[in-house]
């Protein structure tokens, strides 16, 4: 049976009363902020024309084994704010689900599953898991929120490593907020998840990468829209992310816009920053430092 309660982190903090409305400036300031940093990790042109394959990869097989692991095993604090917000059972949204790694483990009290993602393939994988243990998934391809008027609310609103993929930060939460009867859940990593291969890409490019934003500038836009958000700093359990070490090298080639006949290379320099070919995970990625936060929904209770 699974545990209810919440566990205390070292890092957690409680949504707390707000005074009042935060000053407008405040906050056009720091969305502003937000889509500038977010727009500085375009690459320079001359890189990317260098090279066939697109560096924005997403290897699917990873968010597969992510998901089958999750739910498996479900734990930390992302789980148990939403698992705790489904006492009682209720509906789930899953926005930017991917294969599943946020709502799976939802599945023994979620009454009705619905997912959101801009690529198909993943909500077929997502769907296949879904039925694979006894439930059907409204899937529904498209962004958020732009597809939003076409989604029912549901009780609990999840939204795992999607934030920093949005630069309109606050359209995109108002839909999460409006969606959500009891909770929405995010999760985001505390750094910018690309900034894992900022070193790699001083080492073959001699280009120096941004660093922000970060979980801190998000929490620091929610405070300014008025968003009361709780949130828990704490670190995902590392896993076997790639079936191989080759696996790795290649979706690592891709990201930084080098050829195939450099996969040696890159191979090497994933060795040189501590990654185990025998058992190769993400730089960075599943042992990650991650930031849970979460607020109150809007929507009207049945």
């Amino acid at each position: 049976m699974r545990r209810t309660a919440i566990a205390t982190y070292p890092d957690q903090h409680e949504p707390g009363a707000r005074s009042g409305e935060p000053p407008p400036r405040e906050a056009a300031a720091l969305l502003a902020r937000w889509r500038e940093d977010l727009a500085a990790w375009a690459i320079p042109e001359h890189i990317t024309a260098a090279v066939t394959d697109s560096p924005w990869v997403l290897p699917r097989q990873v968010f597969a084994r992510r998901a089958d692991a999750y739910a498996a095993q479900p734990g930390g604090p992302s789980f148990e704010r939403a698992w705790a917000a489904l006492d009682p059972p209720g509906s789930v949204l899953d926005v930017g689900c991917g294969a599943g790694a946020a709502c799976l483990p939802l599945l023994p009290r979620a009454t009705l599953l619905t997912v959101v993602d801009a690529d198909e393939r993943m909500l077929g994988l997502l769907a296949e898991r879904a039925a694979a243990r006894g439930a059907k998934a409204l899937t529904v391809h498209g962004r958020w929120p732009q597809v939003a008027a076409d989604v029912p609310p549901a009780d609990v609103v999840t939204c795992h490593h999607v934030l920093y993929n949005v630069a309109e930060i606050e359209p995109f939460t108002a839909a999460l907020t409006s969606h959500a009867r009891r909770l929405v859940v995010a999760e985001i990593t505390a750094a910018h998840p690309l900034s894992s291969l900022n070193q790699l890409w001083l080492r073959f490019h001699g280009l120096r990468r941004p660093e922000r934003p970060t979980a801190d500038d998000l929490l620091a836009i929610l405070a300014a829209l008025g968003i009361e958000a709780g949130h828990a700093r704490w670190r995902r359990p590392e896993g076997p992310d790639y079936a191989s070490f080759a696996e790795l090298v290649d979706v690592t080639r891709r990201r930084l816009c080098l050829p195939p006949g450099r996969a040696g290379e890159v191979a090497a320099a994933l060795t040189d920053l501590g990654v185990d070919p025998a058992h190769p995970r993400d730089l960075g990625s599943s042992g990650r430092d991650v930031v849970t936060i979460w607020w109150k929904g809007h929507a009207a209770r049945d």
